[in-house]
């Protein structure tokens, strides 16, 4: 009986991670709460609240929402992010970005328009100017 309670715990505590492979075509939205890796081709929507992982051999066309990315491969359409997106220098990317943070490796296309909400929520101090909320001794 204890080695079942460990066992549940273990399985519990294992992040899910959802592969399409090379070769793989989807055409169609895809909703997980799990970790994607996409090797192959994916025509629709993405939403997860996990981690995207794009392949050399990935491509997605559409729009895709999570929270970071790692690109190596390719998207066309739109990709909102509320962390980090990763490209590496073999990455294409195409139409438009909302993003928290941007890495971009030299090499890397990106022909978007972009914006980034976590550096407007720093530069944003409820309206004032940096002298009137800091005070001097």
């Amino acid at each position: 009986m204890f080695s079942e309670n460990k066992k549940n715990k273990m399985v519990e505590n294992t992040s899910s991670q959802n592969i399409i492979a090379q070769g793989t075509k989807i055409v169609g939205d895809l909703n997980s709460e799990g970790d994607i890796r996409i090797d192959g081709a994916v025509e629709g929507n993405i939403k997860t609240s996990g981690k995207v992982v794009v392949g050399k051999t990935g491509f997605v066309k559409g729009t895709l929402q999570g929270t970071d990315a790692y690109f190596e491969g390719k998207i066309s359409g739109k990709l909102a992010l509320s962390g980090t997106l990763t490209l590496k220098s073999s990455a294409h990317i195409e139409g438009e970005v909302i993003v928290g943070k941007l890495s971009v490796e030299p090499g890397a296309t990106f022909n978007v328009t972009c914006v980034m909400k976590g550096t407007v929520k720093e530069m944003n101090n409820g309206g004032k100017r940096k002298s009137e909320t800091e005070k001097t001794a």
